[in-house]
């Protein structure tokens, strides 16, 4: 019977170990994620880094020092008191976008690696805005942002961190400033749309007075169009008068006309003449003699008929 129970006992001690061995080995394989590493140190000095994937531990032995992420990471750090070249305080907060190249010295190579950043890039910010003036400052943030990148990158390489970007993310003015600047952009504003109004009644006025001419040009050329038209019309009569004229001339001259009926036409024509309007007229030589030849038979007739 006590045999029996020994035995027993000894079935459950192996499956107590075979347990615990089964719940130690679990407990050391590790599954390291994607974009992260894994630092492994043996008997407290640094043994390895363990990439994406499975990975087994000794147990007791290895142990992960750090736990790193590779992903870009982004730190926004709390405004900084800054003074200009011309001695004015500001505030000015950063923004730092940064990946970690190299677990190993990220681990090792700096204590508290985000506070580090964060006090060295409060420095070389008032280095940098200590060199420039306000307006400057102001106006260049790319410039400092670039500066501070390039300083920031240099002294992070020995902590295995790679710094991509550098932002301000805001420039704060002592309240004083602020009034002022905000008055200035004011008076630019009003000093622009002053401009823009006389630019517009400049152009308004030289609009007007190039229809005005463009409308005395047109009205010169429709006066000179009418009167052109009028002197071809008054042409055209002239020449139709004229073709008339000589039309009827060609057909006296082929109706051969005798001397009498020149004489009648000659006397119908100083008819129309001598209408009272005329002045002074001249009647030629032929017609004088016949008038004179008619007066003397007028006279002979009536001398000779009181004698009847």
């Amino acid at each position: 019977m006590d045999f029996e129970l020994y035995i027993n006992w000894g079935v459950v001690g192996i499956i107590i170990l075979i347990a615990l061995v089964i719940a130690l080995l679990a407990a050391n394989i590790k599954v390291v994620p994607q974009a992260h590493a894994f630092v492994i140190e043996r008997l407290g000095a640094y043994h390895a880094t363990w990439s994406t994937g499975l990975h087994l531990k000794i147990p007791f032995i290895d142990r992960i020092a750090k736990k790193v992420s590779l992903k870009e990471q982004v730190i926004d750090f709390p405004p900084q008191p800054v003074i200009t070249k011309d001695n004015v305080t500001m505030q000015i907060d950063t923004v730092v976008y940064f990946q970690i190249t190299d677990s190993k010295l990220y681990a090792y190579g700096v204590e508290r690696p985000i506070s580090a950043i964060e006090n060295l890039s409060a420095t070389t910010l008032r280095n940098i805005i200590g060199e420039m003036e306000l307006d400057h400052t102001l106006t260049s943030r790319d410039v400092i942002n670039s500066k501070i990148r390039v300083i920031l990158d240099e002294a992070t390489d020995a902590w295995g961190i790679k710094v991509n970007r550098v932002e301000l993310k805001n420039i704060i003015p002592p309240k004083e400033i602020q009034d002022s600047m905000e008055k200035q952009m004011k008076a630019e504003r009003e000093r622009r749309a002053k401009i823009l109004d006389a630019e517009g009644e400049k152009r308004s006025a030289i609009l007007i007075a190039e229809g005005q001419k463009e409308s005395a040009v047109l009205r010169a050329e429709a006066v000179r169009e009418t009167k052109i038209r009028e002197a071809q019309g008054e042409a055209e009569a002239i020449l139709s008068v004229q073709r008339a004229l000589a039309d009827s001339i060609k057909l006296l001259n082929e109706a051969d006309p005798n001397k009498a009926v020149l004489i009648l036409k000659s006397f119908e024509a100083l008819e129309k003449v001598a209408d009272g309007k005329a002045t002074k007229i001249i009647i030629p030589s032929e017609i004088q003699g016949m008038a004179g030849l008619a007066a003397s038979a007028k006279e002979i007739f009536a001398t000779e008929t009181p004698k009847e």
